[in-house]
């Protein structure tokens, strides 16, 4: 099997996680494989050691401004120190320098802003950390810059969200170059998803916002988390809440900008992710769990929500 060489770039101020993710999930592929599918080096600025954001210091594996050979792939980490290095036009422009010599170029989280400065970026759409979005498209206003996927790409460049995105990120990159088999076993050695599609939102709507202040409608929205199964029409909701039924789509509208039926239609869907990448129970009891009358019904509202159906959420999915 080929080895596919492929150069980390680290700076002071890197996160540990971005770089830990990419370099442990393509050294987990060589344990499904029994060969060497990728080597892996962390270059840095003058070959130094960096510090990173968390304060443990990383040793280097080669000088950035030296590496001249082609490599197949190149990702910039992120990190708190993502804006000075983005600053940096000695860092941005070996960057710039070493992405003629790859195939595919990737970054994780921030580091996107330094791809963006080498110009990268120009007329393609990325995404990073939904906190640091609104700042990289004042910065780059030529990126089309999206804060919702989980990565993104668009050619030969992946840019992807925060932190443990980048373990979504490399399994994508694994799937590409050895299929879904080898990345389903890498995977599942380190327990996460297999794989939770690009387009798949950074933020649950339950993590998106604070709980809300209204006392009727923080209620109605613990027994729809608490029953999904059951008839949570406009109106069933309102005879729970003791309101009229315009009344209640007033207070969703104002405390959470969506119908009570929108609502709903998401709740469940997240519900039927979370059971299709933990259980194996069959699609149609999922849906039958999650309030959805059909399987095609699951299906649309996959489609509508994350633009995949459920079969591309969750491989392993059961059609029964």
């Amino acid at each position: 099997m080929e080895t596919r060489s492929v150069v980390v770039v680290g700076y002071d101020g890197a996160e540990l996680l971005d770089i830990a993710c990419v370099t442990s999930t393509l050294a987990a592929a060589a344990l499904h494989t029994g060969s060497t599918p990728y080597e892996v080096r962390l270059l840095t600025p003058g070959g130094n050691a960096i510090t990173c954001a968390t304060g443990l210091r990383l040793e280097a594996q080669g000088t950035l401004e030296r590496h001249r050979s082609p490599a197949d792939t190149l990702v910039v980490c992120g990190g708190f120190g993502a804006e000075p290095a983005a600053d940096d036009p000695h860092l941005v422009g070996h960057v710039r320098r070493l992405a003629r010599l790859v195939r595919r170029v990737a970054s994780v989280c921030t580091g996107a802003g330094i791809l963006a400065a080498a110009g990268l970026l120009d007329g393609r759409r990325a995404t990073t950390h939904w906190r640091f979005a609104p700042d990289l498209a004042r910065r780059h206003p030529q990126v089309k810059v999206d804060p919702d996927p989980i990565y993104v790409r668009d050619g030969n460049i992946f840019t992807s969200a925060g932190v443990t995105a980048a373990l979504d990120l490399t399994l994508a990159l694994v799937t590409e170059d050895l299929g879904t088999k080898v990345a389903r076993e890498v995977a599942r050695s380190l327990v996460t998803y297999l794989q939770r599609p690009g387009n798949q939102a950074q933020i649950s709507m339950h993590l998106a916002a604070p709980a809300p202040q209204d006392p009727v409608l923080r209620d109605l929205i613990d027994h729809i988390g608490r029953s999904l199964h059951t008839d949570l029409t406009a109106e069933a909701l309102a005879t729970r809440a003791g309101v009229s039924s315009r009344h209640l789509r007033r207070i969703f509208q104002t405390h959470l900008a969506q119908t009570p039926a929108r609502y709903v239609r998401r709740a469940r869907t997240e519900a039927a992710a979370h059971l299709l990448t933990s259980t194996q129970l069959p699609l149609s009891r999922i849906a039958q769990r999650c309030g959805f009358g059909t399987t095609e019904s699951l299906r649309t509202a996959f489609l509508d929500i994350y633009g995949v159906p459920p079969s591309r959420f969750s491989p392993s999915v059961r059609t029964r």
